[in-house]
């Protein structure tokens, strides 16, 4: 072979190794860009997951049901929602008129009955009566669902209940205690006595009224059945359609 041959032969095995080199860098970059690729998607899909799965505990923190009160029904199919602020004197109205023969149907499982309370008027008219009857009512649920019923029924009484303009009754501790003094469970009892003194329900006060507020509720009492708002007025009615008694408080037998 010529040495010019022999040359070209050379320049021609550089120009093949060359290109053979290109061909692997390219590979090469191809690699890493999926690579990088891929690891970008596993990043977004663990934010996107941990993303829906703090959406779902979020939706389950603000559920109606996170720091509502059964007082009765717990297994009915059928739910009713009441939302009250403990010195609204409409809900006072309501829970004299619609209250006794509405626990009477829980009772009986007509439907589960949950319980949210507010402070709308601590907020708008001043004074802490709604936050320090909820309160004490969280005290009262402590000792039986029973107590904390039947003194949410003496709170709302025409004898115990603030009027509206009145002072803020329901501020005062030993007001509240004199209110307890109706119910059985708790008349007498040292430990109620104590919770209501004390602090130990101010954060269970303070969560309720934040689903309370997490509800989007504009005015008390606003009642649902089943997820759907019905009028205060209407309510008997809807109570006379599930069964229930409304003269003497007793669910009809179906």
């Amino acid at each position: 072979m010529s040495k010019r041959n022999s040359q070209e032969a050379k320049r021609a095995a550089r120009e093949r190794l060359r290109i053979e080199r290109e061909k692997q860098a390219k590979k090469e970059r191809t690699r890493r860009q999926l690579l990088v690729a891929l690891s970008v998607v596993g990043v977004l899909a663990v934010v996107a997951g941990i993303g829906i799965a703090v959406a779902k505990m979020n939706e389950q923190g603000s559920s109606d049901d996170g720091m509502s009160v059964t007082t009765g029904g717990a297994k009915a199919e059928k739910t009713i929602d009441v939302y009250e602020d403990l010195r609204c004197p409409a809900c006072a109205s309501f829970e004299q008129a619609v209250g006794e023969p509405l626990q009477k149907g829980a009772d009986e499982g007509k439907y589960k009955l949950r319980i949210h309370l507010g402070a709308i008027i601590d907020g708008n008219m001043g004074g802490t009566g709604s936050k320090n009857a909820a309160r004490a009512l969280g005290a009262a649920k402590a000792v039986s669902t029973k107590a904390f019923a039947e003194y949410k029924k003496q709170l709302y009484s025409a004898k115990w209940h603030p009027e509206e303009q009145g002072p803020d009754k329901f501020a005062d501790n030993n007001y509240l205690l004199k209110v307890s003094d109706t119910v059985p469970e708790l008349k007498d009892n040292k430990a109620f006595e104590k919770a209501v003194k004390g602090k130990k329900y101010n954060k269970w006060a303070k969560d309720m009224i934040a689903s309370f507020n997490g509800a989007e509720i504009q005015s008390t009492p606003t009642i649902k059945i089943d997820g759907e708002q019905v009028q205060p007025q209407d309510v008997p009615a809807k109570l006379k359609e599930m069964g229930v008694d409304l003269k003497s408080g007793k669910s009809e037998k179906k």
